[in-house]
């Protein structure tokens, strides 16, 4: 099954290299580019991309603005987004993350974390690495950036969070200390596959579309705490 990826970069140069590398891949293509936020937004309706790649900063309706109505978007319920950065330590990276993305990328990273950023994010997974999306969020939350669940959402995670199973707020806490499946299956000592089903019941309760927003959500809520090196 071929990837479809949309590039959505206010550089033209910039997207044309991507599109160049994209498209060197048997498993994936370049179906259309987007110059703002906007008209990416309206190409993932019109082309039914699977990863967006979106960069945060871009004249008129930002990244930050168009992730959110891409996942706020039923139809495009399938969609994973791939935020582009120039800055890894961004607090509109944790605002992405907060809003659906998959995760995030610097503009500089190698072309192979690039692709494996798409194949990964095709997949479902939480974007490249756990660890750094989890140390992203840890800094921003100790900065008091968010600390607080916004708009008075802490009964609703509290809710939400009752609603899981110790076994699930274990396997939470562990995808949130940026663990994969596998590294959780031979510290619980189950299957991977047993794993799978604890994180997919997880993220359905809570509301969660990827691994990502279960870092943020476990965070958020106060069930991890950030640790200020």
């Amino acid at each position: 099954m071929t990837i479809r990826v949309l590039l959505a970069d206010d550089q033209a140069l910039l997207r044309s290299a991507f599109k160049v590398l994209v498209n060197s891949e048997p498993d994936m293509e370049v179906v259309a580019e987007a110059a703002d936020g906007a008209e990416a937004v309206a190409l993932a309706r019109s082309e039914r991309a699977d990863v967006v790649l979106m960069d945060i900063r871009m004249p008129g309706t930002d990244g930050l603005a168009a992730t959110r109505m891409i996942t706020a978007d039923p139809e495009l319920s399938a969609v994973r987004i791939v935020m582009l950065t120039t800055f890894e330590v961004d607090e509109y990276v944790v605002q992405s993350l907060r809003a659906g993305a998959s995760g995030f990328l610097g503009k500089g990273a190698e072309p192979e974390e690039l692709l494996g950023a798409i194949r990964i994010a095709a997949a479902g997974e939480a974007l490249l690495s756990p660890a750094a999306t989890k140390g992203l969020i840890a800094k921003f939350l100790a900065q008091g950036g968010g600390s607080e669940p916004e708009d008075g959402a802490g009964p609703a995670y509290s809710e939400r969070l009752g609603a899981l199973t110790a076994r699930e707020r274990e396997v939470l806490v562990l995808v949130a200390g940026g663990h994969s499946n596998d590294e959780i299956a031979e510290r619980l000592d189950v299957s991977p596959l047993t794993v799978k089903t604890h994180v997919n019941r997880t993220m359905a309760k809570l509301g969660a579309r990827d691994r990502a927003q279960l870092v943020v959500t476990a965070y958020e809520s106060g069930l991890v705490r950030p640790r200020v090196e």
